[in-house]
């Protein structure tokens, strides 16, 4: 009895581990449901059209407002590892002035490309205060001619006429 008591417990705990190990897939971005922006056609198709087959897009151009980007990324995170991006479709779409579809750019997970990023920090002026220095820096600063309380300045007794 003890025996078969072990089996099923080793059995359970291999299938909890397995089971732990399965990649969970997540869609980012644009969810095409019947119609791809693929299948927009250059020249037959207008700003309104691909509006109203598609919605709003992932993102505008941000220099020229005539280009739309649908943005659909699929990533698979296992366990404790960083997700990785499985497929990626970015389908830019150009319009004319007068809304018209002129070009239907398709784009994939193969030509991304790695940016490297500065760690340069902008200098600032001045010179850098401990937190000290930030603390007790200011004692024996203070003008003892504004401690009067009588005076007709910004932040003494108030307002005109000196506080009388």
């Amino acid at each position: 009895m003890r025996n078969l008591i072990w089996k099923a417990t080793a059995t359970g705990l291999c299938a909890l581990l397995v089971s732990a190990c399965n990649p969970t897939l997540r869609n980012h971005g644009y969810v095409p449901t019947e119609e791809k922006p693929q299948d927009v056609q250059a020249e037959s198709d207008t700003k309104a059209s691909v509006l109203s087959r598609l919605g709003n897009p992932s993102v505008k151009s941000t220099f020229d407002e005539d280009t739309w980007y649908y943005m659909t990324s699929v990533r698979q995170r296992l366990a404790y590892l960083r997700p990785l991006t499985e497929e990626r479709s970015i389908t830019a779409i150009s319009f004319n002035d007068d809304g018209q579809v002129t070009k239907v750019a398709e784009y994939g997970l193969e030509n991304g490309q790695y940016v490297n990023y500065s760690d340069r920090e902008t200098p600032t002026r001045g010179r850098e205060l401990s937190v000290l220095e930030q603390i007790f820096g200011t004692i024996g600063r203070i003008p003892t001619d504004q401690l009067g309380g009588n005076q007709n300045v910004p932040g003494g007794s108030g307002g005109p006429g000196g506080g009388r």
